[in-house]
């Protein structure tokens, strides 16, 4: 079945699964979601949990919680912060958290800054909540 322009480009990127973001906004992750069981993921050709291949690509609202974070030293000039975000939507995503690594914890709430780092190509997050640990 052969459809025109538009709703061909439309179907490529929706049913397949494919991340195609032309016509997107940049500054938005794109994730996909299985449509047989509902799971949410970031990058994968098939659902971890079903192993089914029809999956639709959804828009991230942009928040989330730092899972896990580690400072890097190695290969970069300045230490920096490597974290694995939990996404509201349910899947998780590797990134960086802006502001001093050794004040990034887990737990900690983020929204998205850039959604792609022009050194790194991962996504930059921004805290919510400033770290008050000091007085607690």
């Amino acid at each position: 079945m052969y459809h025109s322009g538009s709703v061909a480009q439309q179907a490529a990127g929706s049913a397949t699964g494919l991340l195609d973001p032309r016509g997107r906004n940049q500054e938005a992750i794109l994730f996909q979601r299985c449509t047989w069981c509902g799971t949410a993921m970031y990058h994968r050709l098939l659902c971890p949990v079903c192993r089914g291949s029809e999956l639709r690509t959804e828009r991230a609202e942009g928040t989330g919680t730092v899972r896990h974070s580690t400072v890097v030293h190695r290969n970069t000039p300045a230490a920096r912060n490597v974290s694995q975000i939990e996404m509201s939507e349910g899947f998780v995503v590797r990134g960086r958290v802006m502001g001093p690594p050794i004040g990034i914890h887990s737990g900690d709430r983020v929204r998205l800054s850039t959604a792609k780092d022009p050194v790194r190509g991962e996504p930059v997050f921004q805290l919510l909540d400033e770290p008050y640990r000091a007085w607690s």
